[in-house]
């Protein structure tokens, strides 16, 4: 395998704030031709999780005291990864799609793009166009055939739906929350507070010879808030390398099963309403003796909960602390919530990909996997610098600042040889739902796991706790 885009890779690692000289450690190859797009799509695909590798690569070492194993980026593993939510299997069963109201739609001077997958999120989009419940398709398209873009957008926003007016670039640098994410770094790590250094995951070690330690996060327990799409491939990642991950939902709060049986390999997850006490005791309970804390709602929706950043380091000194959000935490847009398809919508890489006439998308929902490597990364080497130097560490991310990387801070890089053909890097297991057919992870380096050590189970269903000593 050899170096064939490597730029892309050092402008996410120094992004990071790593050491620039592990870069050599790293190798490309395998066919690229897995994403085509007008974007270099696949140059962002391959840097992120190539970073994400190298990260991991380079935590194992701090705790073997070993020179960083060597990282290999397969572009056909890499390809296959990011259309993982669509080509997951349930004895058979294949993805079903976008909902019916997701989706673009002509506007009277324009185009809108809607994200209505979930029950409630559909019924807000109906009730801002002034429609019944039961209204499909074509009541929809005429609503918003006679309203201005931008007016429909605001008006399903202030019913808590979700609709973006499609933008082109200019109209996106021009808006005042595309002016701020222009002036964004790709992420930010950082030192929140202080505390002792610590070996990541130390409770994994006790017994274990130097040199013999187990996968980079054995022993490190994450608690995971996030939903579709970025922040659940992040803690997915984290599973893969050994994390005991548990991932805690509001149990009124559906989810698809395609994106469970994707994105749940390697974890466990249960139940809890922080809104009752009994619940939140037992939430507590986990955030004791956690060691990383990954959100992915809606910014500021968990503050109630003493779920901020700044109370957490309060509370629990020591914390690797991971945000998540789709618009950035700042500027008018901050405390909005979004999908990987309306930020395509707004950022203008619909437009890019398609045209004014008709819209277009990226060949898969790159923002939410690129940036879920992002956030895997950013975890990764908050851990390894909390070996050295302790600390509360915070790492943001957005899928807007994602966007913005794609669409001004790539370039397109040649294309690899030989056809691509996902079915080599698919794979499947028995699960407590039925045979699982799934993508193998593209994180790969020398000595590391090549798969998850268990499936999903169904949601909800694993008990409140944490396992091992």
């Amino acid at each position: 395998m050899e170096p064939t885009c490597p730029a892309a890779t050092e402008s996410a690692w120094v992004a990071l704030g790593a050491d620039a000289a592990l870069l050599d450690r790293v190798a490309y190859g395998g066919p690229s031709g897995g994403l085509p797009a007008r974007l270099p799509v696949m140059e962002l695909a391959r840097a992120t999780v190539a970073v994400c590798a190298l990260a991991a690569a380079e935590l194992g070492a701090v705790r073997t005291g070993r020179p960083v194993p060597r990282v290999r980026v397969d572009d056909g593993a890499v390809a296959t990864a990011f259309r993982s939510d669509r080509l997951v299997r349930l004895d058979g069963r294949p993805w079903e799609g976008f909902a019916p109201l997701s989706r673009f739609w002509r506007a009277a001077d324009g185009w809108v793009r809607t994200h209505a997958n979930y029950p409630h999120h559909r019924a807000r989009l109906l009730a801002a166009l002034g429609l019944p419940g039961g209204a499909g398709p074509d009541a929809v398209a005429a609503a918003i055939a006679e309203r201005p873009a931008v007016a429909v957008e605001d008006a399903v926003y202030a019913a808590g739906g979700l609709a973006v007016a499609v933008r082109g670039p200019a109209a996106w640098a021009a808006h005042e929350q595309g002016a701020l994410v222009a002036r964004q770094p790709l992420l930010t790590l950082e030192r929140l507070g202080d505390a002792p250094a610590r070996v990541p995951g130390a409770r994994a070690l006790p017994g274990r010879v130097r040199g013999e330690a187990p996968s980079p996060c054995a022993g490190v327990r994450v608690l995971d808030l996030t939903r579709v799409l970025a922040g659940p491939v992040a803690t997915r990642t984290l599973a893969l390398l050994g994390a005991d991950v548990l991932r805690v939902d509001a149990p009124q709060l559906p989810e698809t099963p395609e994106a469970h049986n994707d994105t749940g390999m390697g974890k466990r997850s249960t139940a809890l309403d922080l809104g009752r006490g009994a619940d939140r005791r037992a939430f507590e309970e986990l955030l004791a003796d956690a060691d990383v804390v990954v959100t992915g709602y809606r910014p500021g929706a968990l503050d109630r909960f003493g779920l901020s950043p700044e109370a957490l380091d309060e509370r629990r000194p020591g914390l690797v602390v991971a945000q998540l959000s789709a618009w950035g935490r700042y500027g008018p847009w901050g405390g909005r919530r979004g999908f990987d398809s309306l930020v395509q919508a707004a950022t203008g890489i619909a437009l890019l990909e398609g045209s004014a006439e008709e819209p277009g998308a990226l060949p898969v929902q790159a923002l939410d996997h690129g940036t879920g490597y992002l956030l895997a990364a950013a975890v990764l080497r908050a851990l390894t610098e909390q070996h050295g130097a302790g600390g509360t560490r915070l790492a943001r991310l957005a899928l807007t600042q994602t966007a913005h990387w794609l669409t001004h801070g790539l370039a397109k890089g040649p294309e690899g040889g030989g056809p691509y053909d996902p079915e080599r890097w698919l794979t499947e297991r028995d699960s407590p739902m039925g045979r699982l057919r799934y993508a193998r992870s593209p994180v790969s380096y020398e000595g590391g796991p090549a798969d998850w050590t268990r499936p999903p189970a169904p949601l909800g269903t694993d008990r409140a706790e944490w396992l091992g000593p």
